[in-house]
């Protein structure tokens, strides 16, 4: 760690040339504030717009700006990894460039640092500019992660947080692929508090977290911080095959009694309810398994095309995988 630089902002980007020199800007504007030395580190996620073009000129314009380009579009949580992978600060903020997150919170994250917490994150209490099905979908998932795992993952929160040096050197340690970043930091400790704001509208350009992104990310939520699902899965079977097995017996006595019994279509849905149980169990347990490959195959979590606005010695990222 360079013992110049007190601060690193984070910051993943993918495609986002219609945001990222407004971003530039306020980040600029909010960490003059501090006084202290800072580096602003942009991760290029594979944009296929103007997005490193533009990071690149302002690198070299602004020795305190900082580029890693991708060779290719790795997700999300992975280029935050890179991140702090690469970023000196003696502190760490971490915020995504469409400018929901208020970078002006920041210096409210770096108060709580020097007051003694090891990470502070943003909580939301209001989501504008966001539809009532996002906002639903995202309350219900938050909860059922929470219920799902023994580690404390503090609900409406995102990556939006401040890490002490010593919290990113204990997430640099761990390997895992399908990585959840937010839940990685609840598992490590530390003094951990809250600052809570209201998420506002993005500043321009499209969500880069379709159903389709957020459903995964949910996904790696749960099946890194949880065997409950698992566990779900089989006492769903084992309820549901009892109740057929218990309808079966009660159809039979009837039968023997001399009363008709015609049950052929209950049957034939409790046997539906058991094979879409038992498909639902084996496919719970093969995402596992291909997660267990996953780590097990040993590739790069990520591949750097290019560096901008570092030395050699900064090009070269602490982790190993």
């Amino acid at each position: 760690m360079s013992a110049n630089i007190r601060f690193s902002i984070v910051v993943p980007v993918y495609n986002e040339e219609a945001v990222i020199q407004e971003t530039y800007r306020r980040l600029r504007s909010v960490m003059d504030l501090t006084a202290e030395s800072y580096e602003l580190l942009f991760v290029n996620d594979g944009s296929k717009d103007r997005t490193s073009v533009i990071l690149q000129s302002i690198a070299l314009t602004d020795p305190r700006v900082k580029l890693i380009d991708f060779s290719r579009n790795f997700g999300h949580q992975v280029a935050i990894t890179a991140g702090m992978d690469y970023a000196s600060g003696a502190a760490v903020v971490v915020i995504d460039a469409d400018l929901q997150d208020p970078p002006e919170l920041i210096l409210e994250m770096i108060a709580k640092w020097e007051s003694g917490y090891d990470v502070v994150y943003a909580k939301r209490i209001e989501r504008q500019g966001e539809t009532f099905f996002k906002k639903m979908t995202a309350k219900l998932y938050y909860r059922l992660l929470r219920a799902s795992t023994d580690i404390d993952i503090p609900v409406d929160t995102g990556d939006f947080r401040l890490l002490d040096r010593k919290v990113v050197d204990e997430l640099k340690k761990m390997p895992e692929r399908n990585r959840y970043v937010r839940g990685l930091v609840s598992w490590v400790g530390f003094r951990q508090t809250a600052i809570e704001y209201v998420r506002q509208e993005r500043f321009a350009g499209e969500s880069k977290y379709p159903f389709k992104k957020m459903l995964k990310l949910s996904l790696d939520g749960l099946t890194s911080f949880s065997n409950k699902p698992i566990k779900l899965a089989v006492s769903g079977g084992t309820v549901l095959f009892a109740a057929g097995f218990l309808y079966l017996l009660a159809d039979s006595i009837v039968s023997i009694a001399g009363r008709a019994a015609n049950g052929l279509n209950y049957i034939a849905a409790l046997q539906l309810l058991l094979a879409g149980i038992v498909l639902g169990a084996v496919g719970l347990v093969g995402e596992y398994v291909t997660r267990i490959l996953d780590e097990a195959r040993g590739r790069p979590l990520y591949i750097v095309r290019a560096c901008y606005g570092m030395g050699k010695q900064e090009r070269r990222a602490s982790r190993i995988v």
